[in-house]
């Protein structure tokens, strides 16, 4: 078996975590945002170690695609799990490519998204957490795939990550295997080079936290993008994979 998962999330959810999950997997390797060069090249949106972000991967979509889709490269790739982040998918790459992959949707609250966003960025508009994008990318690939897509919430794994995993991978028609549940601290040859930016949290982690929720501090016009993408998160959530 060889299956090629795509995780779709947009920015500041638990992905990097969930990648970590994944790759403490025996059977599985990981890329991580590997649009992202793509997204920075052909937008003018200033994002920290741009420089560093564009020569450490391919800049056109039709070259990343090439290696997303390729086939296996070593024995630990009889799952080859890649982290996507929503919003780096411009309106000019053509989707038909995702019919080789099985996808997946990771959601979180807009509040809890834009409040950790800010943290790091200065400023956030809607296009920036990827919420109606996600929204509008569940519903291409659904009709693109055929696929029945699953929806995961990060506060669902936070709560109980083995029942979300484990269902998740049922859904998948794989194994679920305990070691998804606890990795290694530090750091790894797959982060991207934008690690030191917004990993921090993530590497001193070893399993998934427990929920949480932080306090929401936001101005009007921050907690304004929240509350435009609410809608669209709800939609997805409706949908999303239950704890019961």
């Amino acid at each position: 078996m060889s299956l090629k998962i795509a995780m779709w999330s947009g920015p500041r959810n638990i992905s990097t975590a969930m990648m970590r999950s994944w790759e403490n997997r025996s059977d599985t390797r990981v890329v991580d945002e590997p649009f992202y060069g793509y997204y920075l090249a052909h937008t003018a949106t200033p994002h920290p170690m741009q420089a560093e972000i564009l020569a450490s991967q391919p800049n056109e979509w039709q070259q990343v695609v090439a290696n997303l889709v390729a086939k296996k490269q070593s024995h630990k790739d009889e799952i080859f799990y890649q982290k996507h982040m929503t919003h780096h998918m411009l309106e000019d790459i053509d989707l038909r490519w995702t019919t080789a992959l099985t996808h997946c949707f990771l959601i979180r609250d807009p509040l809890y998204v834009v409040n950790s966003y800010v943290k790091k960025m200065p400023s956030v508009c809607s296009a920036d957490i990827g919420i109606e994008r996600q929204y509008q990318l569940y519903q291409q690939l659904s009709a693109i795939t055929g696929q029945t897509i699953p929806i995961i919430d990060s506060k669902d794994i936070l709560t109980n990550p083995e029942v979300v995993l484990t269902k998740l991978c049922q859904q998948l028609n794989i194994e679920f295997q305990p070691a998804m549940l606890q990795w290694p601290t530090g750091t790894r040859s797959s982060d991207g080079v934008w690690a030191k930016h917004w990993y921090e949290n993530v590497e001193s982690s070893s399993g998934f936290a427990k929920s949480n929720e932080p306090e929401i501090n936001l101005t009007t016009e921050q907690r304004a993008v929240a509350m435009a993408n609410r809608d669209f998160y709800l939609e997805l959530h409706q949908n999303r994979i239950t704890i019961d």
